[in-house]
């Protein structure tokens, strides 16, 4: 698309298509009104992209809600002139989207994950700012590793020492007396590198937070192919 104009209209047309389940837009401090892009630099068009997300977002609530698609605006983060109290952060795109958002995360990066001088991931923390599904606030930190996503492991390792189910003495890690490592990102290569441990870990952290019944752990858990093991960790539990 050329505009904002234009790209929220796919948004429109593909929404009330009902052939997708996720649309994503990336991002809405790039929907560019089409008066800006044909006017001049330096010409002063104040509160244009808020109209404009203020109108499609009127139009899209009642396609979003029939067709039962899943729309996520990624946007980006601008600082006000002149605030002395309070954040000076906000958004771009004026505050249609903030209430009409069922959900809003606040995703920043934290911190690196290195393996020696080479930066591997990132420590990221995600903060639910607004929901309208559950209760808000609640806030979550993980590792995004670069070329496999969300590492499975770290959160094993995080829950596992949060639950006291992974014992963490110094800078060592262990589970039933057995060391997992020193260090965190050793401990989460020997998770990697042995997926029966992992999955123990895993099914005791369910456990403790009450997400497999009984019945289930008398069963002996999930049955798991031997392709679906901890190496991928293609996602957060």
């Amino acid at each position: 698309p050329d505009t904002g104009e234009q790209a929220l209209e796919i948004c429109d047309t593909l929404v009330r298509s009902g052939a997708i389940d996720v649309l994503v837009v990336d991002s809405v401090a790039a929907l560019t009104p089409r008066a800006e892009i044909e006017g001049e630099m330096g010409d002063s068009l104040p509160g244009l992209q808020a109209r404009l997300m203020s109108q499609a977002l009127r139009k899209l609530t009642a396609s979003i809600s029939r067709s039962n698609t899943m729309v996520i605006f990624i946007n980006q983060i601008r600082m006000k002139i002149g605030v002395m109290f309070g954040s000076p952060e906000t958004t771009t795109g004026g505050n249609a989207l903030k209430f009409y958002a069922s959900v809003r995360l606040d995703i920043r990066r934290i911190g690196s994950i290195k393996d020696r001088d080479e930066v591997v991931g990132n420590q990221t923390r995600v903060k639910v700012v607004k929901n309208k599904l559950a209760p808000p606030f609640k806030v979550v930190e993980f590792d995004i590793m670069f070329g496999e996503g969300v590492s499975k492991t770290g959160e094993l390792v995080d829950l596992g020492v949060k639950a006291g189910i992974v014992e963490k003495s110094g800078a060592w890690f262990s589970y039933n007396s057995q060391r997992l490592g020193q260090g965190r990102e050793n401990a989460k290569l020997f998770l990697r590198d042995n997926p029966d441990t992992a999955r123990e870990i895993e099914l005791s952290i369910r456990q403790n937070a009450g997400l497999i019944a009984e019945k289930f752990l008398e069963n002996g858990g999930p049955e798991r192919g031997d392709d679906d093991g901890f190496e991928e960790e293609s996602g957060a539990m």
